[in-house]
């Protein structure tokens, strides 16, 4: 394997962004000093929140935080609004692209078909949606709605934040905004399309021997 695996207990979000932080900048510093660095792939739930990408629209909050019952913090990701809680599978992969002889568009795609072939090991077909990132089901019609979302940023090669994977996700927290800035499409999960409960630990396996299949340096 080319990378360590952490797993940690449900975190809030501004905890984890900082132990992200932490790795981020390690692998940074040693670029600057011409060091091989190390890759970190984390796994963790994140007590509800809200988060907004660098380049979101804030109007996609359609109700005052104070009434959703989740926390809200603005990032420096890609992407639009999203949210994250309980039942959701986060990944952030702290990965050095130039590790894998990648640039950032393939690392997306990586990224992509983990989650698409771990929907396939549950007789999901998971697909990707023309000018919009994450994985999605139905993707060529009006039925299209993203079971995973995928928001990033690269420094030098070094990436930071990541994907969440809808398992058992309430999502009802979905209804107060318009996920991802799309507004003509909606939000699913494992549990949704399965019909019941999922053994969230069990979909974390499949998705970790995906990640060791996609990423060999």
């Amino acid at each position: 394997m080319s990378f360590t695996i952490i797993t940690l207990d449900p975190t809030n979000y501004l905890d984890a962004l900082v132990f992200q932080e932490n790795f981020f900048n390690a692998q940074l510093e040693k670029k600057d000093n011409g060091e091989k660095t190390s890759d970190t792939l984390i796994f963790l739930q994140h007590t509800p929140v809200y988060t907004l990408g660098k380049s979101g629209d804030i109007n996609n909050l359609k109700i005052p935080i104070e009434e959703t019952g989740a926390e809200f913090y603005q990032t420096k990701r890609g992407g639009d609004i999203t949210f994250h809680g309980p039942g959701q599978l986060v990944v952030y992969p702290i990965f050095d692209t130039e590790n894998y002889g990648i640039r950032v568009r393939e690392y997306v795609t990586k990224l992509e078909q983990c989650v698409i072939n771990c929907l396939a090991d549950y007789g999901l077909k998971g697909e990707r949606l023309e000018h919009a990132s994450g994985v999605w089901l139905d993707a060529d019609n009006e039925k299209a709605r993203k079971i995973c979302a995928i928001g990033l940023k690269v420094s030098r090669g070094i990436s930071m934040h990541g994907l969440a994977f809808n398992i058992n996700t309430d999502l009802n927290y979905f209804d107060h905004i318009v996920p991802c800035g799309l507004d003509d499409k909606s939000v699913t999960s494992l549990e949704k399309e399965l019909g019941k409960k999922m053994d969230f630990f069990e979909v974390q396996n499949k998705l970790i021997a995906q990640f060791q299949k996609q990423f060999k340096s």
